[in-house]
């Protein structure tokens, strides 16, 4: 004890002690509030990739799969399919795809990986409706020369069967290509960053 009456080291002691379970108290009330920063596993599995098997798919086929809360078209388009692709260059407003978005590896005419398969998101980017895969080469409504694709009823929007938006129609781009890869000839992963 001290002069003036005052136990020092039991002073020391509970400021220590005190301090202590303050110090837990914190990390225990912060740890929760730090992981709450972290998305949820609903969230982790919205954004995560996609493994699709296309070996069931036949040609001239599509089918839809939803990646980060959205619509994915994967076609396995025919020889016949792939050649009406050159034949509408001159009334498409992108044939290049120079403005739209895809992946670098898909900046080519058929706007694939592997050109029998095509991956769209199947979203209108006019306002964001649904086109329809309509894929009958033959006059339609809304297309005397229709050599088969995409028609969006919402608008009237057409794109060909690359996604590739025609002109005259609202939709000022290309249908958007997602990333994705080819895990094996059979297995592509949507949402996968890949170059092959």
């Amino acid at each position: 004890m001290s002069d003036n009456g005052v136990n020092t080291s039991r002073r020391r002691f509970l400021v220590a002690a005190t301090s202590v379970v303050g110090a837990a108290g914190a990390v225990g009330v912060a740890t929760p509030f730090v992981k709450s920063w972290n998305p949820s596993a609903k969230a982790k599995a919205a954004g995560a990739p996609v493994k699709v098997n296309v070996s069931k798919l036949q040609p001239g086929q599509q089918v839809v799969y939803e990646w980060r809360g959205k619509p994915v078209f994967v076609v396995r388009r025919t020889p016949e399919m792939l050649a009406t692709l050159k034949t509408q260059d001159d009334r498409l407003r992108d044939p290049l795809s120079e403005k739209s978005t895809q992946p670098e590896y898909a900046k080519n005419p058929a706007r694939a990986l592997k050109d029998e398969y095509l991956v769209l998101l199947g979203i209108c980017t006019h306002l964001g409706c649904s086109p329809k895969f309509m894929p009958e080469v033959k006059p339609m409504e809304f297309d005397a020369k229709w050599q088969g694709g995409y028609f969006c009823p919402c608008h009237g929007s057409r794109f060909d069967l690359a996604g590739r938006v025609y002109q005259g129609v609202p939709a000022p781009t290309n249908l958007e290509i997602p990333p994705y890869v080819f895990e094996t000839n059979d297995i592509l992963i949507i949402g996968s960053e890949g170059t092959a």
